[in-house]
């Protein structure tokens, strides 16, 4: 079960970090989005990876962060993006309507040999396995931002996944440079956000009730545990909209504080650090 040839559908700020590393590590990379203008920023956050692998990573000099730039495939035609694919890696806005319907048109353009994984950082694969019309074939694959430093990819499946794709997606995920995190059962959040979630809730619902702002409650975070970052400070890294589509589609208290994010800073257009202001302002 041999992975070469990898797709990666959505290139928001952790797709275009999925495709850009795959390729640096050598893979045949196609990154596919909806449209042109989705596609113009996909090669914007390319150039600005060249130039954070340069300064961050080891080997990546020499016009090599280049190379694996220059070689991605972009496409706005889906047929197109995954006629070959081994392995498509979906990382699509986190609603359940959009990565189903996502699943259904990707079933009719793909081979059936291919495996579908998603980057869905809080839905369950068996969510999702039914539209894949290949359950056995179709697992979780989730990247913490950041992957050239955070390096974990956590692999769940679903019980109708077959042992030997668990395997292979495990082994891809350490020839690109993670850290396979093998997970024996579905849990939603797999590790890496059931804990950091209820942190970035707690955080915002401190904020969104008038207790303290923003910087207090990260300048706390950060003397009290030695942690580099505060919540209100990941947020921005991760994007407002992310939690926002989360919490818009949770519970009663999840609607409240997506409201305030909107209101307040979406509507605004502070979308965190792609947009240069969120809960802080970047140049």
């Amino acid at each position: 079960m041999t992975i070469r040839k990898v797709t990666v559908l959505g290139t928001g700020v952790l797709g275009s970090q999925i495709a850009f590393q795959t390729a640096f590590h050598g893979f045949e990379v196609t990154a596919y989005d909806i449209n042109d203008d989705a596609l113009k920023a996909a090669h914007d956050r390319f150039t600005k990876l060249v130039a954070i692998y340069r300064d961050e990573v080891e080997g990546a000099g020499d016009g090599k962060a280049e190379k694996a730039a220059d070689s991605i495939v972009t496409t706005a035609d889906l047929a197109e993006a995954v006629k070959d694919a081994d392995l498509v890696i979906e990382a699509v806005p986190e609603v359940l309507k959009i990565k189903q319907e996502t699943y259904r048109k990707l079933a009719e353009q793909a081979p059936q040999r291919t495996i579908f994984a998603t980057n869905s950082s809080t839905l369950l694969p068996s969510d999702l396995k039914d539209a894949t019309g290949r359950p056995d074939r179709f697992l979780a694959l989730h990247f913490a931002n950041d992957v050239w430093r955070y390096n974990t990819a956590e692999v769940m499946g679903t019980k109708d996944t077959d042992p030997e794709v668990f395997h292979a997606v495990a082994e891809f995920a350490d020839a690109i440079g993670m850290v396979p995190i093998e997970l024996h059962k579905e849990k939603a959040g797999y590790v890496v956000n059931s804990l950091l979630v209820p942190l970035l809730n707690a955080a915002m619902g401190l904020s969104a009730g008038g207790y303290a702002d923003p910087e207090s409650v990260d300048k706390t975070w950060r003397i009290a545990t030695g942690a580099p970052f505060g919540p209100f400070q990941m947020i921005d890294v991760i994007g407002l909209k992310t939690p926002y589509n989360i919490l818009v589609n949770s519970d009663a208290d999840g609607k409240k504080l997506a409201a305030w994010l909107k209101d307040n800073y979406i509507d605004q257009g502070k979308l965190g650090v792609s947009s240069g202001e969120g809960f802080y302002k970047y140049s």
